[in-house]
């Protein structure tokens, strides 16, 4: 594997459960650190609704691997932003046999 350009700077979110007072829970996202990372970018598709249009955007984040169990390891369900950007994360996986990177599948929506 060649040496991954990390040249994105991304914050790594992580949602978190507010109790809103009657009972139930609202969600929000919670800065857990910033990344520097290589994105590639796949497929899109763009799918109408009734009202709405959402374009979906398919990538690989690549970041320097982290121990299992740190926090600044990526986990499914977390997400990237970079700005305004939102980047779901699907699926994390070792990027390399020496474990020193990890490839992020992740998903970008815009809805227009």
């Amino acid at each position: 594997m060649a040496i991954p350009e990390l040249n994105r700077k991304l914050t790594l979110e992580a949602p978190v459960r507010v109790a809103d007072g009657a009972g139930g829970y609202s969600e929000t996202w919670q800065a857990l650190g910033t990344l520097w990372a290589a994105i590639k970018f796949s497929t899109g598709r763009e799918k109408a609704g009734d009202f709405v249009t959402v374009s979906t955007q398919k990538l690989r984040i690549t970041v320097r691997a982290a121990p299992e169990g740190s926090a600044s390891r990526p986990h499914p369900e977390q997400r990237f932003t970079e700005g305004a950007r939102v980047y779901r994360i699907l699926a994390v996986a070792e990027a390399d046999s020496q474990g020193r990177y990890l490839t992020c599948t992740a998903e970008e929506e815009v809805v227009s």
